[in-house]
């Protein structure tokens, strides 16, 4: 059987393997398309430049080379940038779109919502739930479309329990494209294998024709590697996931520089009132002035309420949220004997990053609050503002002065305040104040559109599952139902794209195309081949895997599929192995795609997590030899 004109035949010699390969020489053309993949690897792991310009240069650079002598069919000119309009490309514009639509209608709160409240602040607990959810989520569905509708969940879990995004996204990408080797529909290799191997047996003797995969043949494989994707980022991810300066940049720093500035401890306590309290009966103001806190909530008959007014009496049993001082904390407590969570629990979804938080806010000449105190305005309960500090003049004022909350307010006061961010935003129209804290969530959040966006989304997949169409096209089918129905407008539509992920992966696919249409992927297979001569059938395996490992990351792994599998059937044929458990490695080996973000799951997160090309290689390093290992061991034991 011949593939490529690479494999022209193979024979058995006492159970190893023989490989005959006829000359296969190196032409000017594939030494310049390995020279740009050199070039084009040196660049994603030196980041001289952003790896997405680095992929838009080697496209471009790609084009101009067609006017050389000797190299105008390196590339089609003309289709140079047909890779924009690419099945994969619309799918991961199409499905960022369905995403920011469905966390539009505050869907995925309340997804992060239950991650949290079971997971609570654990970094290993939450990697955990998020990228089990995951990789079941992406065995039915592409593991870009997975990992894109979990990106709003994994950054309000990220806002709401301080861990880094870049902690909690690597392990959920490498979780998606693992679950993707669970079902024969979780991958692009795996939906065309059965096709491969229908075509394939057309030229084989009835005698060695293979037989094809059921829907959940692949099940014990893919269980297998996500249970270990798992396992490593639990054990090991403290070591190998990284803490990004994106997100040094956000988070602690806020309460570094509240701390800094006004001497405020920002930290939020959350006080047990058990049944029977002697607090009960008192007035949030009259506990706010003995103990120089701040009660910025409250939870009693199962509502929480943000910002309470002064006059509001405490029942019990209840939760309080405080801020102030460990002193202030410390003797409030003691005085009534209550207890203290550990973390934030009752109001861990009204209090999380993503709705509420400390601001500055000023008040501007000709103000109408001027020469009014806060008692006169009744700052929570009219402006939802829980005021912690007035600075003035240099000098921060807090509770423990006697005279703040009977200060009357003056121009050019700026006053430190918890509040929930849809108070602030609506503060911002107000001309009495000027909003200095502008970097919060301007949340506009559309619940009553949560039909319009489940149905979409419902057709959606339902259209990738049951018909034939093209996965872009079904995607935005729900995209542009989402837009129509006012889930989302074509602006915010625009603004969910992450533009600078479209250009890695649409400037990348014209140098996979040169790669295989070069003959340069073809020569690469003959070159490892031609050593495999007199192999046992192991090494033979883990040849054919690494290969496949290698070509999924410089071209794409459909393209490194239908290259590999005709010629990992040859050898298998020749060596006395089963060829369909080649061909079988071949398509599970190309979901190996971890070192580098030329994925598209990757590249999707690579923005998001603030990640280099070396965090790819630390952590993905590691999970490339554990997918081989656990890959081809679950394949000899069960098949």
């Amino acid at each position: 059987m011949c593939s490529d004109g690479t494999a022209q035949g193979t024979e058995r010699k006492e159970g190893r393997s023989t490989v005959h390969m006829e000359p296969f020489g190196l032409t000017f053309e594939m030494m310049v398309v390995l020279g740009l993949l050199a070039v084009t690897i040196a660049l994603f792991v030196s980041e001289i430049v952003r790896v997405d310009v680095a992929a838009f240069s080697v496209m471009v650079t790609l084009g101009l080379l067609t006017v050389v002598p000797g190299l105008e069919t390196l590339v089609d000119a003309r289709q140079l940038f047909h890779g924009f309009g690419s099945n994969a490309v619309i799918s991961i514009i199409a499905v960022m779109i369905i995403g920011a639509g469905l966390d539009r209608t505050g869907l995925m709160s309340t997804v992060a919502t239950a991650i949290t409240k079971f997971g609570g602040a654990t970094e290993s607990r939450i990697v955990l739930l998020i990228s089990s959810a995951v990789g079941f989520i992406s065995s039915f569905m592409q593991n870009v479309g997975a990992a894109a509708l979990f990106l709003p969940v994994v950054s309000r879990v990220s806002a709401r329990t301080g861990l880094p995004m870049s902690r909690l996204l690597m392990p959920m990408g490498f979780c998606a494209i693992l679950g993707g080797t669970m079902t024969l529909v979780g991958s692009s290799p795996l939906i065309l294998l059965n096709d491969l191997l229908l075509s394939i047996n057309e030229t084989l003797a009835e005698d060695v024709r293979m037989d094809t995969y059921s829907l959940f043949s692949v099940t014990p494989i893919g269980v297998c590697l996500v249970a270990t994707g798992l396992l490593y980022f639990v054990v090991f991810g403290r070591f190998v996931l990284p803490v990004t300066e994106r997100d040094d940049s956000t988070g602690q720093s806020t309460l570094d520089y509240f701390n800094t500035t006004y001497g405020l401890d920002g930290i939020i306590h959350e006080i047990d009132v058990p049944h029977g309290s002697l607090l009960a009966g008192h007035t949030m103001g009259d506990l706010q002035g003995a103990f120089n806190l701040q009660i910025i909530a409250t939870a009693f008959h199962g509502r929480t309420y943000t910002a309470p007014p002064r006059d509001v009496l405490i029942e019990a049993p209840a939760k309080l949220a405080v801020i102030a001082d460990s002193r202030a904390i410390a003797e409030f407590k003691d005085a009534f004997e209550l207890p203290e969570a550990s973390e934030l629990e009752t109001f861990a979804e009204a209090l999380n990053p993503g709705k509420a938080g400390i601001a500055e806010v000023v008040i501007p000449p000709g103000s109408g609050v001027i020469g009014k105190t806060m008692r006169d305005l009744w700052m929570r309960k009219v402006y939802g503002l829980s005021p912690l500090v007035v600075y003035r003049g240099g000098e921060a004022l807090t509770r423990d002065n006697s005279a703040f909350n009977t200060l009357p307010f003056a121009a050019g006061d700026t006053l430190v305040a918890h509040t929930q961010w849809d108070a602030l935003a609506r503060l911002e129209n107000d001309r009495d104040f000027v909003v200095v804290t502008t970097d919060f969530p301007h949340e506009d959040l559309r619940p009553k559109k949560l039909g319009w966006a489940l149905l979409f989304f419902v057709i959606s997949i339902s259209l990738v599952l049951f018909s034939d169409l093209r996965l872009s096209l079904c995607l935005l089918v729900g995209a542009l139902g989402m837009i129509l129905s006012k889930v989302i407008s074509v602006d915010e539509a625009y603004d969910a794209v992450s533009w600078s992920t479209v250009f890695l992966l649409a400037s990348l696919i014209p140098l996979g195309e040169a790669v295989q249409s070069s003959g340069t992927a073809a020569w690469i297979a003959h070159q490892v081949l031609v050593v495999l001569d007199g192999m046992p059938i192991w090494v033979i395996q883990a040849t054919v895997a690494l290969l496949a490992t290698f070509f999924t990351l410089v071209m794409s792994n459909v393209g490194a599929t239908v290259l590999l599998v005709p010629l990992a059937v040859n050898i298998a044929l020749g060596a006395g192995g089963d060829p369909a458990l080649f061909a079988l490695i071949v398509a599970i080996s190309t979901s190996n795609s971890f070192l580098i973000p030329t994925h598209q799951v990757n590249a999707l997160l690579m923005g998001p997590g603030g990640y280099r090309v070396v965090d790819f290689m630390r952590a993905g390093g590691i999970m490339t030899v554990l997918f081989l290992v656990v890959s081809l061991g679950v394949i000899n034991l069960l098949y």
